[in-house]
């Protein structure tokens, strides 16, 4: 795998490897060894699938409060999204900057979120499908949002947003 960290520090974008022959190809999505070589939680306790009829939908943006903040790696099994974090650490020098990275079936990319980021996504394509691996189970209490377009953040989403659900259309605005 190879991984090259983004300008939010502590946040990868992580590539597999294919091994091609004439079956198709292999390639790791998980290794220990290598996460833990940088500097990454290496918990997994849950795994959550998304499936997304249209392209325009916004999920998110999603964190859980301390103490089960959360590290999570997202992928896209089918379609593609535009894959948004923002960081709410706030004494990160990054604090409130945000990153967008598009994830495809086709470019296999995977982003590693680490805890004190709150994670949303817009779909690019119909049918969209998003894999996540969580660190913490999900605990309803420490659940929290932040608003798609929140002017604290500034994001600028590909597409015009077409569906998002009413509990992540009314958070408040950021204030920390």
């Amino acid at each position: 795998m190879i991984f090259t960290e983004t300008r939010l520090p502590g946040a990868f974008i992580i590539e597999p490897e294919l091994r091609a022959d004439e079956r198709g190809f292999f390639a790791r999505t998980w290794c220990q060894r290598e996460f833990a070589a940088h500097g990454l939680n290496l918990r997994l306790v849950q795994c959550n699938l998304s499936g997304n009829t249209l392209a325009g939908t916004v999920r998110g943006l999603h964190y859980q409060a301390a103490p089960y903040e959360e590290a999570k790696i997202v992928s896209c099994n089918h379609g593609a999204i535009c894959d948004v974090i923002v960081d709410l650490r706030p004494a990160s020098p990054t604090s409130k900057k945000w990153l967008a990275v598009e994830l495809t079936e086709q470019n296999r990319r995977m982003l590693y979120i680490p805890e004190g980021f709150a994670h949303g996504f817009q779909t690019l394509k119909d049918h969209s499908e998003v894999f996540y691996q969580m660190s913490e189970f999900y605990i309803p209490a420490a659940a929290r949002g932040a608003r798609w377009n929140d002017p604290a953040f500034g994001i600028r989403w590909p597409l015009p947003v077409t569906i998002i659900s009413p509990r992540d259309r009314s958070y408040p605005d950021f204030d920390a």
